[in-house]
């Protein structure tokens, strides 16, 4: 029996005498199927490292929208105050406390009926009718 070097083979032989030129399709089939299940498996631990970070950052960013509003609110606490401690002296403090009250008031009006021609604009033009 006369023994073969493989080394000496052309390429084409080489390889298929390793079995590599003409693959199965049942083994085809197995590979990519592993290769699949691998890239789902990827994935999944992708999008699910990605939920986690969005969820993370959305929890800090609401703290972070609630403090802001808390901080707002007592700088326009501050102003009222400091509005009426300053015009004190010049009206008295109940004149200063009224002044500051009525302006508040007028601009929270104004605030209301803005809103309001918006809103109507707003249906008007999603609904094709006037909303009153």
């Amino acid at each position: 029996m006369q023994e073969t070097d493989t080394n000496l083979m052309p390429d084409t032989a080489r390889v298929a005498a390793e079995g590599y030129l003409n693959p199965s399709l049942a083994r085809d089939l197995r590979q990519l199927a592993d290769e699949a299940k691998t890239l789902a498996q990827a994935e999944f631990a992708f999008q699910k490292s990605r939920a986690a970070f969005v969820g993370t950052e959305t929890r800090n960013i609401a703290l972070l929208l609630i403090v802001t509003a808390a901080m707002v609110l007592f700088a326009a606490m501050a102003l009222v105050v400091g509005t009426v401690i300053a015009l004190g002296p010049l009206i008295g403090p109940w004149g200063a406390m009224a002044l500051v009250t009525l302006a508040l008031a007028v601009f929270a009006v104004l605030c209301a009926w803005n809103a309001k021609a918006r809103l109507r604009r707003m249906m008007t033009i999603i609904g094709g009718k006037d909303e009153t």
